[in-house]
């Protein structure tokens, strides 16, 4: 089973509306709703806040205020993981940031508790704030590590004398705005008292981490908090850890002791989620004529919330894409009073990458060399900065079984020389590269006397394909048909994973329950060897062979609903764990990543600067593959991502206030239908054995990676302008067309 591209075993829920999410579980009863009123300053604090006309409205049970909110655990640094931190709100009078809560209304309606919000008064004392990265991206501090762990600076042989003594030389800055997730599901939760206890249902990409961190706000113990995902409607690292939504549902529940569900608007969640920091990137190769380099450096500015700090590991990447002896990468952190910054699609590798594969084409450019060529050129024999192997690397397989099926041949040598009509036309390509990475996760499967197999862990589906995967995985384990596999996901009372997010969920859960069914196994063939009664009696485990519900060995068999039956009737069952990656000699020993190559056609209009994509493709290396549709589809959801990142995507700041002035997805444009025409994404036949026993590794956000680089090349390649301040658009390239396109 695995390996086959199967239909999406929860695609039935989905299509007819039986999937429930965070928001639309009524175990309970009717609920109360609430309501998050924010601040109208971006720095500063409340003088006077007045609830009573608020609290007279209709059908108002509760207006929650740092005047009344119940004490709450603080944020402890110490905790690893911010994830797992208490989320506390309503604390004080300190606002930090523009929108935070500074009152939660709770109504029997959602539409009392909207218009009762809107009679909250409140005044505040105005600071001035620091919101313009601009003004203040010279006033930066060392971060001690940067996100996951992974050191801030690096730095192997002599960078300064190595770029000094380069034939040739690029020395560029590159600019990344804010970005959102912004999945469809907004950040919703619904909070229910039973007795001490709490259920939460949340939309979070990790269970267990929302069940601490509610925990541990409300001073709980984890025990008595319940957090329940079924199905989440897309995260993309803005659910990996819980928000306001969930901590104020908690709170006016626990004080209530009613139901109460929370959901944010879609304005608040640009105001309240928190985004890919803004970030200024300084990238600057040194290379010999042919294009061997000679030297590389990657430094990185961003933002960072002063309250909570959020290090994106942008140039953490550049460490093990291209050989160079000489190398240089570092980040800086500038403090700013808005969001906190958080994981967004692919973090660090995503803006890092539009920078370093950009630079790498303005090398080619100066070179005269194919961008294709330049790259193989660079390819590394180690990891050039740990001096470990790679496990498995095929990039220069991708760039040229890419190059071959693009046509990378009839590529415009010359930019802005080939018109099509009205439009310029440009070819563009990159080097993709991810980090593959492993948490600690147990799957608990159980066979039942019916011959059905339970496979449970509290690991999330976002979208992705979970349930199905986890099918094919234990399907194939246990020799069962996939209609004999149950999945059960997303409870904080099933075993705990590290959920879904940063690539590692379908290794990590399907790595645990492959280990869980060959456990199973063992001990079904020692019920059934060691029994007289059974057929297989005496004969060597060793030649079982597990197929279409049954056990054979040599020319006997029996079911394995049988052997359950008769030795273990109440059900048999058994676990199987994957450890953290630190605690995994492989990943030291050595560099485990996966690998891309994009490639991009577009027009550019001759007159008006519009630009159209005509085509992409993206050719991938992520080891064994489980399921090519899913896959297929996680790939290619990436490349669009990467079109939004070049052309679109941008949050604007309002220097004033900290107010993102595009906080709406009219405003804030990412692609749609019109946008995307031919995009295909193609993965090479590997098994990456250091990755885990199954041989795959992470496929989510490797297809953004570099893709954005691809299309902005592409846009150089048709009208020989260069844009370095992303996203690319009309305004930015139409003052440079060629006279001939006026």
């Amino acid at each position: 089973m695995i390996g086959h591209a199967v239909d999406r075993v929860d695609g039935p829920l989905k299509a007819t509306g039986r999937a429930v999410y965070a928001y639309e579980h009524w175990e309970a009863g009717p609920p109360l709703y609430g309501f998050i009123v924010g601040a109208t300053i971006g720095k500063g604090r409340i003088t006077r806040i007045d609830t009573e006309e608020a609290e007279r409205a209709p059908d108002v049970h509760l207006v929650m205020t740092h005047l009344n909110a119940p004490a709450q655990g603080p944020r402890d640094e110490s905790v690893s993981f911010e994830y797992w931190r208490a989320q506390p709100e309503l604390t004080g009078p300190e606002i930090h940031y523009y929108g935070e809560p500074v009152a939660l209304v709770v109504a029997g309606t959602l539409e009392q508790a909207r218009a009762a919000a809107d009679l909250v008064e409140v005044e505040y004392s105005t600071g001035r704030g620091r919101f313009d990265f601009t003004e203040f991206e010279d006033d930066v501090y060392i971060p001690k590590v940067v996100n996951a762990g992974i050191p801030t600076d690096t730095e192997v042989g002599d960078f300064d004398a190595g770029f000094d003594d380069a034939e040739v030389k690029l020395d560029q800055h590159y600019t990344t705005p804010y970005e959102f997730s912004l999945p469809i599901e907004p950040n919703a939760c619904l909070a229910e008292p039973r007795g001490e206890d709490l259920v939460v249902y949340v939309s979070s990409q990790i269970v267990n981490a929302a069940q601490v961190s509610v925990a541990t706000t409300l001073r709980m113990d984890p025990e008595r908090v319940h957090a329940v995902a079924p199905f989440v409607g897309g995260g993309f690292g803005s659910k990996l850890g819980i928000h306001s939504e969930t901590i104020l549902a908690a709170l006016a529940a626990r004080t209530l002791r009613r139901p109460v569900k929370v959901a944010m608007t879609r304005q608040q969640v640009f105001q309240l989620v928190g985004m890919r920091p803004t970030s200024r990137q300084r990238v600057r190769l040194g290379a010999e004529r042919d294009g061997r380099l000679t030297a590389i450096a990657h430094d990185v500015t961003m933002h960072t919330n002063p309250d909570v700090e959020y290090a994106e590991q942008t140039a953490a990447t550049t460490r093990s894409l291209y050989a160079a002896p000489h190398r240089l990468t570092s980040h800086r952190l500038a403090a700013l009073d808005l969001p906190r910054g958080t994981d967004v699609r692919a973090p660090g590798e995503a803006p890092g990458m539009l920078a370093v594969e950009s630079a790498m084409d303005e090398l080619a450019h100066a070179l005269g060399l194919d961008p294709v060529e330049l790259r193989i050129r660079n390819e590394p024999t180690v990891d050039p900065e740990r001096n470990v192997p790679y496990s498995e690397r095929r990039l220069v397989d991708c760039l040229r079984e890419g190059a071959r099926r693009f046509g990378w041949e009839h590529r415009p040598v010359t930019p802005a020389s080939v018109r099509d009509g009205r439009w310029l036309v440009g070819y563009g390509m990159s080097a993709a590269i991810r980090g593959h990475f492993q948490g600690p996760t147990t799957v608990r499967v159980r066979l039942e006397a019916d011959g059905t197999a339970v496979v449970r862990t509290d690991m999330t589906d976002i979208g992705t394909g979970t349930y199905t995967i986890l099918t094919q995985v234990a399907a194939e384990g246990l020799g069962l048909p996939l209609e004999q596999v149950r999945i059960e996901l997303g409870h904080s009372d099933l075993p705990t994973s590290w959920g879904s997010g940063g690539s590692w969920g379908a290794t990590n859960s399907c790595t645990a329950t492959h280990r869980a069914c060959l456990a199973l196994r063992a001990e079904l063939l020692e019920a059934a060897c060691g029994d007289a009664r059974s057929p297989l009696h005496g004969l060597d485990p060793a030649d079982a062979v597990f197929s279409d519900g049954s056990v054979g060995i040599g020319g006997a068999s029996e079911t394995l609903g049988g052997i359950v039956a008769r030795s273990r009737p109440d059900g048999v069952e058994a676990e199987g764990r994957v450890r953290y990656m630190g605690d995994e000699p492989n990943y030291s020993d050595y560099s485990i990543n996966t690998y891309g190559a994009h490639f991009a056609e577009v027009g550019v209009d001759a007159d008006t600067a519009e630009i159209r994509l005509r085509r992409m493709l993206g050719v991938f290396s992520v080891g064994r593959v489980l399921n090519p549709k899913t896959t297929r589809s996680q790939l290619i959801g990436g490349m669009i991502w990467g079109v939004g990142a070049a052309l679109e995507e941008e949050a604007v700041v309002d220097p004033r206030s900290g107010a993102f002035v595009n906080r709406d997805l009219a405003g804030y444009l990412v692609p749609v239908h019109a946008d995307i025409t031919d995009v295909d994404a193609v993965v090479l036949d590997g098994y990456d054995d250091k990755a885990n026993v199954l041989g795959a590794k992470g496929v989510g956000e490797l297809g953004i990676c570099g893709a954005g680089a691809s299309v902005a090349n592409a846009v150089f390649n048709a009208t020989g302008v260069r844009v370095r301040d992303f996203p690319v658009t009309i305004e930015k390239v139409l003052p440079g067309l060629p006279p001939m396109a006026a």
